[in-house]
């Protein structure tokens, strides 16, 4: 039985040993046959070491498999996911699922303070973290407003942005849906450069500059996926 309540799981090798048999053995293979998943830029990950904040936007609940799916093994392996503490912690069998593949940390969208301090402690004890900034799935596939919490926590610990872009997942899997619907829709996963904020620079200032990135990274992914378009239309 993991024992959710417990800061140590997030840092235990035995834990971390579990999910990774349990995300690249299990959670990977089936969200790649549901969908085509095109993993872009991850070689811009590469000087990435130590703790970081990894945010995307958010419009399904293949989101986080997703990413924690498309990010290299040395990166993912201790990646904490928040989640909503009002949805994934409110029963005992999906407080167990999140821990397992996304070593999920609760997330208190009402803004009250009781969890806020977990995010830090977690990077100091070296655990980067995945956060979806809009703080919700967007209904409609278009990208919300970034609340600032990666940001400061970014500029509060001196670790870096990484700024990613889904393209697609709202398709394979609408808000709404509890499964991945049929067929095997394209879906993209766009990394971008590693951000850090500069001397000085305020909360508001980066968070809006993370957000712009993260808004081109889509851009990118679709420009991409535009080009595989009319190539297979010339093909065809």
């Amino acid at each position: 039985m993991i024992d959710v309540s417990s800061r140590s799981r997030y840092t235990s090798p035995v834990m971390a040993g579990a999910r990774f048999v349990a995300q690249r053995g299990i959670l990977r293979p089936f969200i790649w046959r549901k969908a085509d998943v095109t993993v872009l830029n991850a070689d811009r990950l590469d000087g990435v070491r130590g703790p970081y904040v990894a945010v995307s936007n958010h419009s399904s609940h293949l989101d986080a498999p997703l990413v924690i799916g498309a990010l290299p093994s040395r990166l993912s392996r201790y990646v904490a996911a928040g989640a909503a503490a009002d949805y994934f912690f409110d029963v005992w069998w999906r407080k167990g699922l999140t821990a397992l593949f996304f070593n999920a940390f609760p997330v208190d969208r009402s803004g009250l303070r009781g969890r806020r301090g977990l995010a830090t402690s977690l990077l100091d004890d070296g655990v980067p973290l995945l956060l979806f900034p809009e703080g919700t799935r967007s209904r409609t596939g278009e990208m919300g407003n970034f609340k600032p919490g990666a940001a400061a926590l970014c500029i509060s610990r001196d670790v870096p942005c990484l700024p990613i872009a889904l393209l697609g997942a709202s398709e394979a899997m609408p808000y709404g849906r509890t499964w991945p619907g049929k067929g095997k829709p394209p879906v993209f996963v766009n990394f971008g450069e590693p951000l850090r904020p500069e001397d000085g620079e305020s909360v508001a200032v980066f968070n809006e500059r993370i957000a712009k990135e993260v808004r081109g990274l889509y851009d990118e992914a679709q420009d991409h996926r535009d080009r595989l378009g009319t190539r297979q239309l010339r093909r065809d």
